[in-house]
């Protein structure tokens, strides 16, 4: 069995690449197929980077999410699309949070924001993963790209940043 080493040099790699990708983000998968019984992967996300809220019902299973670097905001929503809940986790922001990671039940209405640049979240579920089952977007939150999507992805941001405060 080989080792395999995730050094700073990777995690500053892939920010790197997340900073100049269209969508702010890239992942590295650490699991070898997506028919792995343990799905594993790092990704890093820019503070510019919206993930549309979405909900992981057709393949429910849990998802635990670690800050590996960087502050990072998951907010829930209820079925009509307000938030309900919002958990500051990660470190290296402000203001510092108490907590190192969320784990989130299948059928959650929710969406991830990095609250500092160069955040790397360490994602494990549990697999195989289906593509075809992996994402249920909310039809509630505009599409990523859309005329709509920097307003309302900046009303997040104000509510999470009034939570933290």
């Amino acid at each position: 069995m080989n080792v395999r080493v995730f050094s700073t040099a990777t995690l500053d790699g892939l920010a790197q690449e997340a900073s100049q990708s269209k969508r702010r983000r890239q992942h590295l998968n650490i699991h070898q197929s997506y028919e792995d019984p343990s799905q594993r992967l790092l990704n890093a996300i820019g503070t510019d980077s919206y993930i549309r809220p979405h909900r992981h019902a057709l393949d429910p299973k849990t998802e635990t999410l670690f800050a590996l670097r960087g502050q990072f905001a998951l907010v829930l929503f209820d079925d009509s699309g307000a938030p309900r809940d919002i958990f500051i986790f990660g470190s290296g922001a402000q203001p510092v949070s108490p907590n190192a990671g969320v784990e989130l039940p299948p059928g959650s209405w929710h969406t991830v924001i990095a609250l500092s640049e160069g955040a790397i979240l360490f994602e494990v579920k549990a697999g195989p993963f289906r593509a075809d089952a992996a994402k249920e977007l909310a039809p509630w939150a505009p599409e990523e790209g859309s005329a709509e999507a920097p307003a309302y992805f900046e009303r997040l941001r104000r509510q999470i940043l009034e939570v933290a405060a």
